[in-house]
């Protein structure tokens, strides 16, 4: 049977409202986090959202306003043609915009300098303050093609796409990358973060719910980047303790030669988990050292410098 206009014109209501229930099932994770940081970060947004459209609104109100008062059919509506300024107007134009940026301004410059992600955390959360005992975990990260490995050095052991943390313990990450530039992303945990070969970067930050959590590369890095995601655990300290035990348990140990072996480009990797880590991997994938007779970057560095501060032969 046809389908006829009316039933035509009544499928765009129904996918209208089929749209708007699947939008209100989904969780809006940057304005609505589990972590502290990404929790403040979303407060900016909407601060930031709210003083634009102290402007925004009004514009638009008044185009329509303006559109309907000043139509041709309204022959009571005044034509000035000659008219040509209007200081009260200026005034508003120019002074609210301006007051506007002004106030964006000094929350950006506030904001910017309290969630750098290199600055150590002060806080919980917004009701609680972190104890001066507490010392952040530190977790290392590489950047591969095309998955990511987590190092634990407190722990002693690491993971290839999978992270977990204690709930309300602060997290100390240390990012750098093997090939290629990545940034390294958990919307419930914090803004987005650059992993770069031969660099390292740094992010502070603190999960305050428990759950599953999804992480993924947020910069293209290559055929492999779609499936370059991960787990992020957000565990009670017993249960955190759990799963280090189960890595000691199942995993092997990752070396020189396991790392070069996992350091190949793959795809969808799945889950692995080491036992213990060899001394100093990290430092030497930092600095891109880690196949035998390769010469460290900090080592090229310090003989630069040496050669640069020697005096020449015959130099007064």
């Amino acid at each position: 049977m046809p389908k006829t206009s009316h039933s035509r014109g009544l499928a765009w209501p129904a996918a209208a409202a089929c749209a708007a229930a699947l939008a209100g099932c989904s969780k809006a994770v940057v304005l609505n986090p589990a972590g502290d940081v990404a929790a403040q970060q979303g407060n900016l947004v909407v601060t930031a959202t709210l003083l634009m459209l102290i402007v925004i609104v009004p514009v638009i109100i008044a185009t329509l306003v303006f559109a309907w008062k000043y139509r041709q059919g309204n022959k009571d509506a005044a034509y000035e043609p000659d008219w040509h300024h209007s200081t009260t107007l200026e005034l508003v134009i120019w002074t609210v915009p301006l007051m506007i940026i002004i106030a964006l301004g000094a929350i950006t410059w506030i904001a910017t300098h309290k969630l750098d992600p290199y600055r150590p955390l002060d806080r919980i959360d917004d009701a609680r303050a972190l104890p001066a005992d507490v010392r952040p975990l530190e977790v290392q990260v590489v950047a591969m093609d095309w998955k990511w490995l987590f190092l634990y050095p407190e722990q002693g052991i690491a993971t290839v796409n999978e992270l977990a943390a204690p709930v309300d313990r602060p997290i100390h990450f240390k990012l750098t990358a093997t090939s290629t530039m990545n940034a390294f992303y958990v919307p419930d945990l914090a803004g987005m973060i650059y992993a770069m070969p031969g660099m390292q970067t740094e992010l502070n930050a603190i999960i305050n719910q428990p759950g599953e959590f999804k992480g993924l590369a947020s910069h293209y890095s290559g055929p492999g980047f779609s499936g370059m995601t991960f787990k992020f655990h957000g565990l009670p300290e017993g249960d955190f303790e759990q799963w280090v035990q189960k890595a000691r348990q199942e995993g092997r140990t990752l070396d020189q030669g396991s790392y070069l072996q996992l350091a190949k480009p793959s795809e969808r990797d799945p889950v692995q988990r080491f036992a213990s880590v060899q001394d100093g991997l990290y430092d030497r994938v930092l600095n891109r050292c880690v196949e035998d007779g390769q010469t460290c970057m900090h080592e090229t560095m310090m003989a630069k410098g040496a050669r640069a501060t020697t005096p020449q032969a015959g130099s007064q």
